[in-house]
């Protein structure tokens, strides 16, 4: 990569600009998140997840978690019964599955697990962990 020179500088009097003025001299190559190595095959970087990342996550565990609570009036003081049934209920609408799936993939199952705050969500996500790895 070609070195590059920055120079910023004011002089004079009548810019817009208020307070202090400094001179800044940088040297050297500048970038954000330049990846100067390899990243290949299933390689994670944990903790980033984008914007759409993020919705598809947050509205993946909003969906499961009205499930759960239809299931929960539907099945009381069964919480074993409730995870069967919303683990059915997920693999009847494949843009879920897959939505979990991708969610998994990218923010970790414990994370998931984390997220749906349910006594279900264990046996839950270890059906999401059977689906990655199938």
């Amino acid at each position: 990569m070609a070195q590059r020179n920055i120079h910023q500088k004011h002089s004079g009097s009548g810019d817009n600009v208020a307070g202090d003025k400094t001179n800044i001299h940088q040297q050297g190559n500048f970038g954000v998140g330049v990846n100067q190595g390899e990243i290949s095959g299933n390689a994670k970087i944990g903790g980033v997840i984008n914007e759409a990342q993020q919705q598809n996550l947050s509205e993946a565990i909003s969906e499961v978690q009205n499930i759960l609570a239809q299931l929960s009036q539907t099945y009381p003081k069964n919480m074993p019964l409730q995870a069967v049934e919303t683990i059915r209920e997920i693999e009847n609408r494949p843009s879920l599955k897959q939505k979990l799936i991708s969610a998994g993939q990218q923010a970790g199952i414990k994370a998931l697990e984390k997220a749906l705050d349910n006594p279900a969500g264990a046996i839950i996500t270890g059906a999401i962990e059977g689906w990655i790895n199938a």
